[in-house]
């Protein structure tokens, strides 16, 4: 048996408790449940706060944990990062109101600064050699310039609307971060194991996001030509029609190639373009 870790609400709640559905594990439904426990698989899952994750994770009250980056950086727990699951992207950034001036980090020395992250920017200003006071804030950072706490943020951005909506602008992108599958160092060789097993999983489906699946019936003397065309993992696969004249080429494309592909292939004499959905790649 394993435990997972899981931030309890917030951005990533819902896509990590969808990726191990997706993975074929199946939880208990519960919002209240500090632990819930899988009805098909040696896993139960952990209900944290997101910063409390990688402390849970290095002191094994969890085996592993589903935690965005930037709060491992934050914490500087002594965890393993297993695998980037892709999702939940954002960036950690310098922002300071509209109407002030900006040339370039020298802007910060003796100004105050709110943030969430202390640590993270407490290094980053050292490295660069800027002195300035960090007031560490833990809700609502982007609110600090507005009423006269700090004179800029350090804060995590993902669409940046927030920012605007506050009257800032970010003027620094310090690390991007996303949603990492972190372990405890000492795993056994039998929770590595069925760790492992998660992870092939959990590759199978990250690796299909944003792929399709096409069919399509090109004359043979037009092989090669489409070969030119379509993408391939290693070789597309090739099965003759009834038609001696002409074969069946199925693979792998990108979704935002679609048209385009599409475009080219019927311009050299292929027919019949079928695209399909995609769950699981198993390479």
């Amino acid at each position: 048996m394993i435990r997972i870790a899981l931030q309890a609400k917030g951005r990533l709640n819902e896509e990590s408790l969808a990726l191990l559905r997706e993975s074929g594990i199946k939880i208990e439904e519960s919002k209240r449940k500090l632990l819930s426990k899988s009805g098909n698989s040696p896993i139960e899952v952990l209900y944290l706060r997101d910063d409390d994750i990688p402390h849970a994770v290095c002191n094994g009250i969890a085996d592993i944990g589903i935690v965005g980056m930037n709060e491992v950086a934050e914490r500087g727990f002594d965890v393993d990062t297993l695998y980037n699951l892709g999702f939940g992207k954002c960036r950690l950034s310098l922002a300071i109101p509209q109407n002030e001036k900006y040339d370039n980090l020298d802007y910060f020395n003796g100004k105050k600064v709110a943030t969430s992250y202390p640590n993270i920017l407490s290094e980053f200003f050292k490295a660069k050699g800027i002195q300035c006071q960090i007031e560490q804030i833990a809700g609502s950072v982007e609110i600090a310039p507005s009423i006269g706490m700090t004179d800029a943020i350090f804060d995590i951005v993902s669409s940046g609307g927030t920012l605007v909506s506050n009257g800032l602008v970010e003027v620094e992108k310090i690390m991007d971060s996303q949603a990492v599958l972190i372990g405890n160092k000492s795993l056994s060789q039998e929770k590595m194991a069925i760790v492992s097993k998660l992870i092939f999983r959990f590759e199978s489906i990250i690796r299909s996001r944003g792929k399709k699946y096409i069919l399509v019936n090109i004359p043979n003397d037009k092989i090669e030509a489409a070969l030119q065309i379509l993408p391939c993992m290693k070789s597309p696969t090739l099965l003759p029609l009834a038609d001696k004249n002409w074969s069946a080429m199925h693979t792998v494309i990108d979704e935002d190639e679609i048209w385009e592909k599409s475009e080219q292939l019927k311009s050299i004499g292929a027919e019949d373009i079928l695209i399909l959905s995609m769950e699981k790649m198993i390479l």
